[in-house]
């Protein structure tokens, strides 16, 4: 305990604060493994260690997922020594379909609580809400900070692509869902939201009053462009569909949306082609609280 703190405690009674700390937290849907994207040249097993890769080089502390198969949260798993995550298959519950999944530094967090709730009216089996054309699922965690003592939420979600009220419904239940839960305890929600920063989906969130946007809270940005790139080097706009809210809690130092490209060199050429590690760009955030 540092003196000036201990004095403190010994001649006021006066409880030390708890060391500020930073995270670095991120989202990031992976795009779930298929044969199409494979013949297209963008398979699962060429861009696993892209991603695995790019995670470690910036050093994700915690990170909403969104598309992973089982299989593949396993292999990314593999492939970050000294993480872990939660979260099940959103068409059984366990492993079966693509997961909400947070992943985790182990030995920077401790899991305190974990669960699931599809976004529908009947949040407690797989189904489809509303409109949606598939079910949809949200993961969260509580979480300690090892270091600070610091306990937060980790909310983490994919909404529809298709279904309008799917979205402004899920996006009402998930704050409900925040306030219910997390009362005054800080609260990080990462997803792909299929709702840009010009939607009401986005706005009714960032609005609220309880949580904010990274993006705007950020005094540092870097996010020349959107969040969804359809594998397109070309592709051009500034749509943010994927985010990260944050409580009041937390402080908001900078913000990226990483469009990092590799390169894999041409059959019998010495031309080299840009590829991207997954349909979405993730985006960070480096945070203190």
């Amino acid at each position: 305990m540092k003196p000036f703190c201990l004095f403190l405690l010994l001649l006021a009674g006066y409880y030390c604060p708890a060391q500020k700390s930073k995270l670095v937290i991120a989202t990031y849907n992976l795009r779930y493994d298929n044969a199409d994207d494979a013949a297209k040249g963008n398979g699962w097993k060429l861009r696993l260690p892209q991603i695995a890769n790019l995670i470690r080089f910036y050093g994700f502390d915690i990170f909403g997922t969104q598309e992973g198969l089982h299989h593949q949260l396993q292999q990314l798993k593999d492939s970050l020594p000294g993480y872990d995550y939660i979260g099940v298959g959103r068409d059984d519950g366990r492993e079966k379909g693509e997961h909400s999944a947070i992943f985790y530094n182990k030995t920077r967090f401790r899991l305190l609580d974990k669960a699931n709730f599809w976004l529908a009216a009947d949040t407690s089996k797989p189904n489809k809400g509303w409109d949606a054309v598939l079910p949809r699922i949200c993961s969260w965690g509580l979480f300690r900070e090892q270091e600070t003592g610091v306990n937060f939420y980790f909310f983490n979600l994919h909404m529809d692509h298709i279904g309008v009220l799917a979205r402004q419904e899920s996006a009402r239940l998930v704050m409900e869902k925040i306030r219910k839960l997390a009362g005054k305890i800080p609260v990080v929600l990462t997803g792909d939201f299929n709702a840009d920063q010009r939607d009401a989906v986005y706005t009714s969130i960032n609005n609220s009053g309880i949580l904010s946007d990274a993006y705007t809270l950020s005094p540092v940005k870097w996010a020349t462009v959107g969040t969804f790139n359809n594998f397109d080097p070309t592709r051009c706009s500034d749509a943010r569909i994927d985010h990260i809210f944050l409580t009041p809690g937390f402080k908001v130092l900078r913000y990226a949306v990483l469009n990092k490209a590799y390169s894999t060199c041409l059959t019998g050429s010495d031309r080299a082609e840009q590829k991207f590690p997954s349909d979405h760009f993730p985006a960070m955030a480096v945070i203190s609280y």
